[in-house]
């Protein structure tokens, strides 16, 4: 595996991580924060997604490259799809706490994704060395 796509892989698991601590922790800071609810549920995910998406996508495609395994993929695009739901319709359509959950769990997916994904791409490339 190359070593940038281990650093996306890296990356996106931040990113993934740092996706639930808002979504955990902003109803706490809006709560003892009142002044701060109206600035609270702007873009943010939406602004989100527009890193996200393009890092999981390239990431992810890096590592199936390697190891060529479609469950990982296939992961990460449930993943990521239910963080665009969550950012969409959850958001407008289905309140704050149907946005939650899908945020939580479709982050909790894309990361599992890209840890397995940078797994498995390391055993490839661990095999691949040694075979030579």
């Amino acid at each position: 595996m190359s070593k940038s796509a281990s650093w996306l892989d890296g990356l996106a698991v931040g990113l993934s991580a740092l996706c639930l601590i808002h979504c955990l922790a902003l109803p706490l800071v809006v709560a003892g924060l009142p002044f701060l609810a109206q600035f609270a549920e702007g873009h943010l995910h939406l602004q989100m997604l527009v890193i996200v998406l393009p890092l999981s996508i390239v990431a992810l495609g890096l590592g199936f490259r390697h190891h060529r395994n479609q469950k990982i993929v296939i992961a990460g695009a449930v993943g990521m799809l239910t963080l665009v739901i969550g950012a969409t319709v959850a958001h407008t359509q289905l309140g704050l706490a149907a946005d939650r959950v899908f945020t939580i769990i479709g982050a909790l997916v894309l990361a599992a994704a890209h840890l397995f994904n940078s797994l498995r791409t390391r055993e490839h490339r661990s095999a691949a060395l040694k075979s030579r």
